[in-house]
């Protein structure tokens, strides 16, 4: 009596089918990975996205604050002016354009030049020296102060109207003033810039041009090796 043996190929096949192969599992591996790693990189991309929205949306706001603080404001000294004189020399120089005498704090500022060139910045010091003052400021010319993660304010200003603690860390406000055509706004004019009469032209004095007053934004993260400019806010004073 014939015994019944099996076919060996029919029982390597059905052995086969009870498994993955290597290929398989190995394609399955890197089609799980590219998937991970999209994801990965989608998050990433949606949070410097976003912090880019919040970091944009907070300078916009410290722009805005320099416009209201000055909005007021002559656009030069009320009492001496802007002029020309002679520094002895038969050399003519422009006086009053800057900042003036006696004028230390961003409480002394009186006109729309004086904020030429000043900057306010979380590691601003307290003077006029470099030009580099405590801030960023608000619209009332207060130091912002730095928030800690519980919403504590962690700065303050003594008894002699100076701020002490953290300002509102890695900002900086710089403020650009500009002479400009009154015809042409893209034109821009030497501070002691004027002309005389010609004809029918009766001239312009050097204090009758437009200003236009720019504020630029920068900020500096714990790890970046300078500031980047974020955001430019320009507006025309006739």
């Amino acid at each position: 009596m014939r015994s019944r043996l099996s076919n060996p190929r029919q029982s390597r096949g059905q052995a086969g089918q009870g498994g993955f192969t290597l290929i398989e599992t190995s394609m399955a591996t890197v089609i799980i990975g590219v998937g991970v790693l999209a994801m990965v990189d989608a998050q990433s991309a949606f949070i410097v996205s976003n912090q880019w929205s919040s970091h944009a949306a907070s300078a916009t706001f410290l722009a805005n604050e320099i416009r209201e603080l000055t909005r007021n404001l002559p656009k030069h000294d009320p009492v001496t002016g802007i002029t020309l004189v002679d520094d002895g020399s038969g050399n003519m120089i422009l006086s009053g354009w800057g900042v003036d005498n006696g004028e230390v704090t961003v409480d002394d500022f009186d006109d729309i030049d004086d904020f030429d060139g000043i900057t306010f910045s979380y590691i601003g010091t307290p003077g006029l020296v470099d030009n580099d003052l405590p801030g960023p400021i608000n619209a009332f010319g207060e130091v912002i102060p730095a928030l800690s993660h519980d919403g504590v304010e962690q700065g303050f200003t003594d008894a002699d109207q100076l701020f002490t603690g953290d300002a509102m860390h890695g900002w900086f406000q710089t403020i650009l003033v500009e002479k400009i055509n009154p015809f042409d706004t893209s034109i821009v004019h030497d501070d002691a810039y004027f002309e005389v009469p010609d004809g029918d032209f009766p001239g312009r004095l050097i204090d009758e041009y437009p200003l236009r007053v720019s504020v630029q934004v920068f900020y500096q993260g714990v790890n970046d090796i300078q500031a980047d400019l974020v955001t430019t806010v320009s507006w025309i004073i006739p």
